[in-house]
């Protein structure tokens, strides 16, 4: 019987193009100023100090903002560059600029899940801080009550057996109790390696997803956490 469910954001709760075609832009179009503005605040200090020091080099932060443009450019799955777009999105849904995405059947799916006394988790390359936004301005409401945890590339990376078995040994529950949803068939795969139980989101957005061995949703109401 499943008692937890992780879900991944980008493809399955939410649009690849809400990803891809609005967060992204925005903290590509934003990072100058936000770093110039918000450069001495601790917190962004410390994550441009932490993306110098991924970088290789001694440089300005001008310099710095070169190379977090081209991590963006080539999606780079690095915890400072996530950590420093969460805080220039949060600014974005302050001031009004977008409203994340969710799906309609994903948000309903949750709520349904969570009362039926299932814990819900995510699990993104997106920093946790992030995963909490998209979640808390959403078309349907906040989200955010529904979830116990959030988990981020700091628990390793999407696609390592490892990753999934950290995050089943911090919910305290056998890996065969925890389902995760994806839409990208290398996570699946490892976190099936950890014994997780798995479904594919197909939504048919975006590049033909291969599900492998897994078994396939066109959407949240197509998945079976539970017998009917």
């Amino acid at each position: 019987m499943v008692r937890a469910i992780v879900t991944d954001i980008e493809g399955t709760t939410s649009s690849l193009s809400f990803v891809k075609d609005v967060l992204f832009p925005y903290a590509a179009r934003h990072l100058h100023g936000f770093v110039r503005a918000q450069g001495h605040r601790p917190e962004v200090r410390e994550l441009l100090d932490e993306a110098r020091q991924l970088a290789g080099a001694d440089m300005d932060d001008e310099r710095l903002v070169g190379v977090l443009l081209r991590w963006i450019e080539a999606d780079q799955k690095l915890a400072p560059l996530k950590g420093l777009q969460g805080l220039i999105w949060e600014e974005g849904y302050r001031e009004g600029a977008f409203q994340s995405h969710v799906y309609e059947d994903a948000a309903r799916r949750l709520r349904e899940w969570r009362a039926r006394g299932l814990s819900l988790y995510v699990y993104s390359s997106g920093s946790e801080h992030a995963q909490r936004l998209i979640f808390g301005h959403t078309p349907f409401g906040d989200l955010t009550p529904l979830f116990s945890g959030y988990f981020d590339t700091r628990v390793g990376g999407k696609k390592e057996a490892a990753s999934y078995a950290a995050i089943v040994r911090e919910l305290g529950l056998p890996a065969g109790d925890v389902l995760f949803l994806s839409d990208v068939r290398e996570e699946l795969d490892a976190a099936s390696a950890a014994g997780l139980r798995t479904w594919c989101l197909a939504r048919g957005e975006g590049p033909q997803v291969d599900p492998g061995p897994h078994p396939v949703a066109r959407d949240f109401d197509e998945v079976r956490p539970y017998p009917r």
